[in-house]
């Protein structure tokens, strides 16, 4: 009778399970749900979506333009005058306009520079810069500028799609831990409340004395309330990680409670992430999104940086145009011509060279920007690299630790159906075990995080 107590008592804390109806929900399904559904991810893509239209509207400032001014004066049965001008301009990319009109005039009070013959007059001309705006001006500083934001919203949106998995992903994570801690507290309550009644069958036998079922007792209360307390924070968890779950038209998901976390996690998270090739190889940051979006910065402060030096420049356009009745227009005659000269030029440029030097700081400090986010960036790829690479042997030296205190408690088990222990030092040796399985679980759930978060440094979401 009393090594059938024993054998009942003493039931490995490895070998007891649990058969439940349960499904692994992997880290790879999870991350592939984010991906396709979370309203932050989509939104990223609405960026871009906002820096094409501006690009259509920069690319508006060289649509051609028709212009047509019409005015009529009747008075007491008298047309003092009837004026029609168009025009019909084609801006170009230098800030050369070509210029086509017509015009047509007439009334008995009409202003004698706006006569022209009875058909009309037509012209063709052309409008230069040669000073400001020849080489760059607005239409052009805009259109450049909003091709270069096109690049910038596209890195910034891989750099908030990033941002978005890799908070998802330590949500799964701490999911995993929690419920890894679960199932330890749980199996330990267990086992605790196996000892309870087998100490208790030890005490009607005499073979033990009453006040180890008080110790026994303490154990099991001590393990449920661990266990209460690991649910608690199960629950918790599930409804953080819930929050990255969505299905089409932006429903949320909850998580199902017959879901579990992936168990082999450890074993395929290097492939999900991809970072199982970059632990010992130098990582190029040359089509980092960060590195894009700080030199699409600079690009952009740089075109506004030569469009306010450019402002130095006198302003001086020329323009020229062709003058010819409708009939007589392919005949061409050098006299009929219309010429204009239009200058100016501030005495101090005190505006103008503040603009600059300020437009000069501006790029000078996006570059210091980009210069210490290329330093960061490798020393935060170095330091990954030694953490987890340091993570993996801290795995390998907290496993042996688990073994060995399994092994102590399995000892001071024997020791105990011998009667030469007591339950006191089964709780010291267990609760040992414990300790180094919490740890384990810690050091694992370190191990995830810190391949997410070179995930997170490399920025790379596909």
């Amino acid at each position: 009778m009393k090594s059938i107590v024993f054998g009942f008592l003493f039931i490995s804390f490895f070998g007891f399970s649990q058969t439940m109806t349960q499904k692994e929900f992997t880290y790879n399904e999870f991350l592939g749900f984010v991906k396709k559904y979370h309203p932050m991810v989509k939104s990223a893509a609405l960026n871009i979506g906002a820096a094409q239209a501006n690009l259509m509207m920069a690319r508006g400032g060289f649509d051609p333009n028709i212009e047509v001014d019409f005015e009529q004066k009747k008075f007491k049965d008298s047309e003092y005058y009837s004026i029609l001008n168009s025009s019909f301009n084609i801006p170009t990319w230098y800030g050369i306009e070509v210029k086509a009109g017509f015009d047509n005039n007439e009334g008995i009070y009409l202003n004698p520079e706006n006569t022209v013959p009875n058909q009309g007059l037509t012209s063709l001309g052309i409008s230069i810069p040669l000073g400001q705006g020849l080489f760059i001006n607005q239409r052009m500083a805009d259109l450049r500028k909003a091709k270069l934001q096109i690049k910038l919203s596209e890195a910034e949106q891989k750099l908030q799609a990033i941002a978005v998995l890799f908070d998802a992903s330590v949500a799964y994570f701490n999911w995993k831990r929690n419920y890894n801690e679960m199932k330890l507290y749980e199996t330990f309550a267990a086992n605790a409340q196996i000892r309870f009644v087998g100490v208790k069958s030890l005490i009607r036998e005499g073979d033990k004395p009453a006040i180890d079922s008080v110790e026994a007792g303490i154990i099991v209360k001590n393990r449920l309330l661990s266990l209460e307390d690991s649910k608690l924070k199960l629950n918790k968890a599930k409804l953080e990680l819930s929050n990255f779950l969505w299905l089409e038209n932006n429903i949320p998901l909850e998580l199902a409670d017959e879901l579990i976390p992936e168990e082999n996690l450890q074993q395929t998270i290097q492939e999900t992430l991809r970072t199982n090739e970059l632990l010992n190889t130098d990582i190029s940051i040359t089509n980092h999104p960060k590195i894009n979006a700080l030199q699409s910065k600079v690009d952009i402060l740089t075109v506004d940086k030569k469009l306010k030096a450019n402002m130095l420049l006198p302003k001086i356009d020329l323009g020229y145009s062709y003058l010819s009745e409708p009939s007589y227009f392919d005949d061409y005659k050098f006299q009929d011509y219309k010429v204009g000269l239009n200058f100016a030029f501030p005495l101090f440029l005190r505006k103008e060279r503040g603009s600059l030097k300020i437009a000069k700081f501006k790029v000078q400090d996006a570059q210091l920007e980009l210069n210490l986010e290329r330093l960061q960036l490798k020393n935060k790829i170095n330091a990954q690299q030694i953490e987890i690479t340091s993570l993996l042997k801290q795995e390998d030296i907290i496993s042996d630790l688990v073994k060995d205190n399994n092994t102590m408690l399995t000892s001071e088990e024997r020791l105990f159906s011998f009667g030469e222990s007591s339950i006191f030092l089964i709780n010291t040796r267990e609760n040992n075990l414990v300790t180094a399985q919490l740890a384990q679980i810690q050091i694992e759930n370190r191990y995830f995080v810190s391949n997410a978060e070179l995930f997170k440094i490399i920025a790379n979401p596909e």
